[in-house]
């Protein structure tokens, strides 16, 4: 995959993103939103083989997001059934947030996913100490479903609630 809009790329990650990936994924302040204040503790191996071994949608579903050329986080996609995916983002550079690419990102991502891909519905998930994130989603037409409480315990033992979110190919045609 590989879409362009303005100052902004989403591509599929390749194997010459498993350093930057692995440097993400380690790093505390971009994965503690996610319960992982100490990052995931993973090897530039392990996400090479992640990179290079996982399912042919894994592999596709993996993204960067590039701004103006460099990258700057992360998205992703995974069918969950036969009509509904699976989306996560992360603007890992903290420099690039609060400044817009992550909707506009996400309405590139939602529209490929709707009409390219042919997907109904597509979910999301986000813990509720993320209320950035929840005012993007929900400017989007995402609606919360539920609330899951106390769903998990991070890497501190502290508790963690998430919302989750849907989005319906019919809501977002009605709102475009």
């Amino acid at each position: 995959m590989y879409m362009k809009q303005g100052n902004l790329v989403i591509r599929d990650a390749t194997v010459a993103d498993a350093e930057l990936l692995c440097k993400w994924w380690n790093d505390g302040e971009v994965m503690e939103h996610a319960g992982f204040p100490e990052g995931l503790g993973i090897t530039e191996q392990e996400v090479l083989t992640q990179l290079q071994t996982g399912t042919d949608s894994e592999r596709k579903g993996r993204l960067i997001l590039e701004i103006d050329g460099v990258p700057a986080g992360e998205m992703s996609f995974n069918a969950v059934s036969g009509h509904v995916t699976e989306i996560g983002i992360k603007i890992c550079d903290s420099s690039q947030q609060n400044k817009g690419a992550g909707t506009q990102s996400l309405e590139m991502l939602i529209l490929y996913l709707f009409e390219s891909q042919g997907f109904h519905k597509i979910i999301l998930d986000t813990n509720l100490k993320n209320t950035r994130a929840q005012h993007v989603y929900e400017k989007l037409g995402f609606r919360k479903i539920a609330v899951r409480k106390n769903a998990w315990a991070d890497q501190h033992g502290e508790l963690q609630t998430f919302i989750d979110y849907e989005l319906s190919l019919a809501e977002w045609t009605q709102s475009s």
